[in-house]
């Protein structure tokens, strides 16, 4: 069964220029995913802080409600003591050697627990609100950033996109921002509550005896300081790590979807062995940061059961001293916990911290990439359009220090069919890329109807051409909205009008819903079919100048018939330009520019350049002695 969605273009005329295709086996451009190198840690939080900017209010907020649940809980313990000294009081105590029994005084007990009770609840409640906020304006960043990073890829420029892996800029949009969610969501409050409730915890235990805080404190030194050591280091492995991700993402895309051409040519062996390459990469990342992390919990856990021994041992020996309660012993169990518990909390808020910061560092390094040029400034807007098109002297490369167009100049009147000939790597497709602007020219210029393309914004440009590639692209929704794409306002008698003329009208008729059958796995379409659905598309579009780019390439001789019928209804009227390689195809052109290397090398109709004998002439005949 055929696929209905193809495997998307590289580049705007199908991915054939110099820096347009990435290979099934991954080894194309950017293969290897980001190389960014590693920026500060400080530098990228502050970068997120400034994104936030404008959610800043709510997530204060939100960190103030945790602040006050924390000291609530903090406040716990002390009224614990309370109870414990209130009920102390009532057991037998000697006196002159005498036992002596005091009543409890039960209301005092019962005040002091509602209070308590009212603090937990207080807590709880604070907590919830937190949670609540946080949730709610993390999802909020993740959805802005996502959007962010969807409208910066329409600003970029298309030769990003020929060195940047598609499964790269994947990962960020996936993997990169849901790690910032998460981390936002959950790591930043229990921070600042983890901070608090030391801070807090510290306090309190300094209130009730000095002696214990300071001997709570010595048992915990050392957590904190292998605390810091393990956060140095794992740091790089975490941008490590996020870097492998988006590298495998790449990878993984390009075999997918090549993977008939990885099969054919027994790829298989190489595609898995840079796989395995690229997963030992994030095997040995993840492993190192994951282990280094995850000594931070078991350190933590010896760092508290070495403070309740400290402080059982100490206060046991303060007690028989009677510089302290009982309850301040109590309290202090509880204080240990409550000190010893945010260190662990610190260290894993910290290392979701690092992979936030490394999952920034690739978000805002896309954020940051150069953008094309603001058109905002352009009033004029062309309408009305007839179809003139000249070629000044236009010089391009893909590459500032690589010329492709030396010094192409040629004239098209308005409704004239003009095909460019050529080898491989002649130009053609490049020349196109141009016309719609999807480059910048490196010298000369292109004018529309005696316009420069130059003083035109961009969308204006792109709004004059339709276009039919080789590769054809229909995306998972109806036949209709695959014909009617991009044009508003479109009917359902324009839909149908469009299929008849190419000769798709009775075939929609047979599928169970017609027209509103969903092109999905369940649809099978052959290539022929596929490509009158992008004809029809093209003649929605209704545009004054029109590009068929190898259309009828992939396709068998009949079905080549059949679409070169329904090229030659769309051609009408419409200044075309058509890239073929069987010149077979182009006879009936009224403009024939052959293009050798960059340069226009002869021009004229079919019948003129045979009778040249010159380069096109060995083109077309090389073509019937390959038959032959």
């Amino acid at each position: 069964m055929s696929e209905n969605r193809t495997m998307k273009p590289r580049g705007p005329m199908g991915g054939r220029g110099p820096m347009g295709g990435h290979g099934p086996m991954g080894g194309g451009p950017g293969m290897m995913g980001s190389t960014e190198k590693p920026k500060s840690f400080k530098a990228t939080m502050n970068k997120l802080i400034r994104y936030c900017k404008s959610d800043l209010p709510a997530i204060i907020i939100a960190l103030v409600a945790a602040v006050a649940g924390t000291v609530l809980q903090i406040l716990g313990p002390d009224m614990l003591k309370n109870i414990t000294n209130e009920i102390s009081k009532g057991l037998p105590q000697m006196v002159k050697g005498l036992p002596v029994v005091s009543a409890i005084d039960l209301n005092a007990v019962a005040s002091i627990a509602w209070t308590l009770v009212f603090f937990y609840a207080g807590a709880m409640i604070l907590n919830f609100a937190q949670s609540y906020i946080m949730a709610t304006v993390t999802q909020k960043i993740s959805k802005r950033m996502r959007t962010d990073i969807a409208e910066k890829m329409n600003r970029l420029p298309l030769k990003y996109f020929d060195s940047t892996s598609h499964g790269d800029i994947l990962s960020r949009v996936t993997n990169d921002v849901d790690a910032i969610g998460q981390t936002l969501n959950q790591s930043v409050g229990t921070l600042v509550t983890a901070i608090t409730m030391l801070v807090g915890s510290l306090v309190m235990m300094f209130y009730n005896s000095w002696i214990l805080a300071l001997t709570s404190i010595g048992a915990s030194v050392l957590g904190f300081v292998l605390m810091m050591v393990l956060m140095s280091k794992s740091q790089k492995y975490f941008t490590g790590q996020q870097n492998a991700l988006g590298t495998i993402n790449g990878h993984i895309e390009e075999v997918y979807t090549g993977h008939n051409v990885v099969k054919v040519y027994n790829g298989s062996r190489t595609a898995r062995n840079t796989f395995e390459q690229i997963n030992g990469e994030l095997y040995v990342n993840a492993w190192k940061s994951q282990f280094l992390s995850g000594l931070m919990m078991p350190l933590m856990t010896f760092v508290g059961n070495l403070g309740y021994v400290a402080v059982c041992v100490v206060g046991a020996v303060l007690a028989m001293n009677g510089t302290i309660s009982f309850g301040v012993i109590v309290a202090f169990m509880l204080y240990v916990r409550l000190f010893t518990q945010p260190l662990s909390q610190i260290a894993q808020a910290f290392n979701s911290l690092q992979r936030t910061a490394a999952a920034g560092e690739r978000v805002f390094a896309f954020l940051d990439e150069k953008e094309l040029s603001d058109e905002s400034d352009k009033k004029l807007c062309l309408s009305n359009v007839k179809g003139d098109v000249e070629f000044q002297h236009v010089k391009f490369g893909y590459q500032p220090d690589k010329t492709i167009i030396h010094d192409f100049s040629a004239k098209i009147s308005a409704g004239q069919k003009v095909a460019i000939v050529g080898p491989t790597g002649a130009g053609k497709t490049t020349i196109v890329n141009l016309v719609m602007r999807f480059y910048e020219l490196d010298g000369g210029q292109i004018l529309l109807d005696g316009t420069p393309i130059d003083d035109l914004p961009r969308h204006n440009v792109h709004e004059q051409f339709g276009m039919v590639l080789q590769d054809t692209w229909l995306f998972d929704g109806t036949i209709r909205e695959n014909i009617a794409y991009g044009k508003e306002g479109v009917t359902n008698e324009q839909v149908i009008a469009a299929s008849k003329t190419v000769g798709l009208h009775h075939f929609i008729r047979t599928l169970p819903e017609g027209y509103d059958t969903v092109l999905g796995s369940q649809t099978s379409l052959s290539e022929g079919q596929k490509q009158l659905i992008t004809i029809a598309r093209a003649m929605i579009q209704n545009a004054p100048l029109l590009i068929l780019d190898e259309a009828t390439s992939s396709v068998d001789t009949r079905t080549e018939r059949i679409v070169q019928r329904a090229m030659d209804k769309l051609t009408e009227g419409r200044t075309s330009f058509v890239i073929a390689h069987r010149l077979s195809t182009i006879k009936n052109a009224d403009l024939i520019l052959v293009m050798r290397d960059g340069d226009i090398v002869e021009s004229g109709t079919h019948e003129e350049l045979l009778l040249q004998k010159g380069f096109y002439a060995d083109l077309y005949n090389s073509q019937f002695e390959q038959v032959a």
